[in-house]
């Protein structure tokens, strides 16, 4: 399914140590061209608070903690995340199918249920990485492998590199959502990401949503450096 041009495909990590820089971060944005991420930096320093100052300033919030434990803790992780009203939250796939399925269960009864994605192979993990903590399949195999799972417990999808994007989508449908870290266009620093693609190349490939941190973040002027990219997408 393809969404519509007006829905926002950039997800921006907005990774600060407080609230009030996240804060300030997010007054130099704009919630019509992109979401927010919340990750495990911010919402350890600020909790709910972030996630309550973020959408009070009309942002769909994606709360990223990958929660990772055994079925029952998290699903009720989950349950407490969708309380707060968040657009998106994920789940670390190697939890198991089991594990899988209890978040899905408990996203699927919340009163405000969020979209609920897998991680898959992190994006700053290359073969080399996973061969040291066991896995001895190549990443492309991997994603596919968990991706399939995710699928068959009734998550909305997964995260994956962008270099994982055609073949997710090839076999798990136009419906199946892949949100893609490590975007970096031609002249930015790769920094520890590891299995990167351009914006536009990554939209053009079947990517829902774009997560881009640092391009953005980093940049003298984030609104303008989000509007380059959202140009960029136009045609993709």
């Amino acid at each position: 399914m393809t969404l519509p041009v007006s829905v926002p495909r950039i997800v921006v990590a907005i990774d600060r140590p407080d609230l009030g820089q996240a804060a300030a971060l997010a007054d130099r944005l704009d919630p019509a061209l992109c979401r927010l991420k919340v990750g495990m930096e911010l919402f350890t320093a600020a909790g709910p608070a972030a996630v309550d100052a973020l959408q009070k300033r009309g942002f769909d919030v994606f709360l990223d903690l990958k929660f990772h434990d055994i079925p029952n803790t998290v699903a009720g992780a989950c349950r407490s995340a969708a309380a707060l009203g968040v657009w998106m939250i994920n789940v670390h796939a190697s939890g198991g199918p089991h594990m899988l399925a209890a978040a899905a269960e408990a996203v699927g009864s919340a009163a405000h249920r969020p979209l609920l994605v897998g991680v898959t192979v992190l994006t700053s993990l290359d073969q080399a990485e996973l061969a040291a903590v066991g896995v001895a399949a190549d990443p492309a195999a991997q994603v596919l492998r968990l991706a399939r799972c995710c699928a068959l417990a009734g998550l909305d999808g997964v995260v994956c590199s962008p270099l994982e994007i055609a073949p997710l989508r090839a076999a798990l449908g136009a419906d199946f959502k892949l949100v893609t870290p490590g975007i970096r266009g031609p002249g930015d620093a790769v920094d520890d990401q590891r299995r990167t693609l351009a914006p536009a190349a990554a939209l053009a490939a079947g990517a829902d949503h774009l997560v881009i941190g640092r391009p953005i973040t980093a940049a003298a002027d984030p609104l303008a450096a989000l509007q380059a990219i959202t140009a960029s997408l136009k045609g993709a």
